[in-house]
């Protein structure tokens, strides 16, 4: 059964694409919304699309309409659609500055601005269910993003090469996203070169508990440095969002063939933000049957 959202999504991200950004239908949680051809394969996280099926995430993201028309016809249950980072043309660079549980991205950001000295750009900008941000920025060709998560203040994510972010007009279990009016139709701003540098480098920052306690534990054992980097996201999760970090996290460990062998420790590091045992195996467990296949088990309300 198609989602009653689905057409809408479908329209929206067409339209992106006629701007030169590649897109990929998404799912109710922001996951992608076409399941891997590669469930249950020895190596799957090898294969970028190169085997020429359809189910490898935000490396599907097109800007052909007949490549997206067959994505979405893949994906009935698509009640969004995702806006590749780091591609050419625009090679864009997302801040998501989460406003919620005490946290607000943008006065982080305007305080990072004043201590490094740059100005926030004004542009194309995506107002989130939560009332956070999404700023999109242009980057240079030539450099090379890395996603990342709270690294340049608690409310500040960043989605560069290899990330995604969400559309407007995309719904998800959290509520729809939307443009900023005044900036609905602007091109998307040049990132600025001392805000760049940051990116690329790491700030100077006080840390927070959980960015201490990040690099022992949870993180330092079977998984190896790969995991680690999601290890962290689950350990920076607030109230309110544990589980869904828990379940967006523990999906990329499988898909990228490691989920068993973090499995543990990503258990343990939802415990120590207080989230209940048992509930944090029964996620893990959820996310290991989205990815790799197999029926029963309950989905987390939503997803980051």
């Amino acid at each position: 059964m198609t989602h009653p959202d689905h057409d809408h999504a479908l329209e929206c991200a067409l339209a992106a694409a006629r701007r030169g950004f590649p897109v990929i239908p998404l799912s109710r949680t922001k996951l992608p919304a076409v399941r891997s051809p590669h469930r249950g394969e020895t190596g799957r996280g090898m294969c970028r699309g190169q085997c020429g099926r359809l189910g490898h995430g935000v490396h599907d993201a097109a800007t052909d309409p007949a490549r997206i028309a067959e994505l979405f016809a893949a994906a009935p249950w698509a009640a969004g659609y995702g806006i590749a980072c780091g591609r050419a043309p625009h090679c864009l660079i997302g801040l998501d500055l989460d406003r919620k549980d005490g946290v607000d991205g943008v006065t982080d950001l305007v305080d990072l601005a004043a201590r490094y000295g740059f100005a926030v750009p004004w542009t194309r900008t995506v107002i989130t269910p939560s009332g956070g941000r999404h700023l999109w920025l242009r980057g240079p060709a030539e450099v090379i993003v890395p996603n990342s998560v709270r690294r340049l203040g608690n409310g500040i994510d960043v989605r560069g090469s290899g990330g995604y972010l969400v559309g407007p007009g995309s719904v998800t279990v959290a509520g729809r996203y939307r443009w900023d009016p005044p900036t609905a139709s602007m091109p998307p701003a040049a990132v600025p070169k001392r805000l760049l540098r940051l990116l690329l480098t790491t700030p100077q920052r006080r840390p927070s508990r959980t960015a201490a306690g990040a690099g022992t534990g949870a993180g330092a054992g079977a998984g190896g440095g790969a995991a680690e980097p999601l290890i962290r996201f689950v350990l920076g999760s607030a109230v309110g969002e544990r589980n869904e970090r828990l379940f967006w996290a523990a999906c990329r460990a499988f898909e990228n063939g490691h989920g068993d062998r973090v499995a543990a420790e990503m258990v343990g590091a939802a415990v120590s933000t207080g989230l209940p045992e048992r509930e944090a195996e029964s996620t893990v467990g959820s996310a290991r049957r989205h990815v790799l296949g197999g029926s029963g088990g309950r989905r987390p309300a939503g997803a980051l």
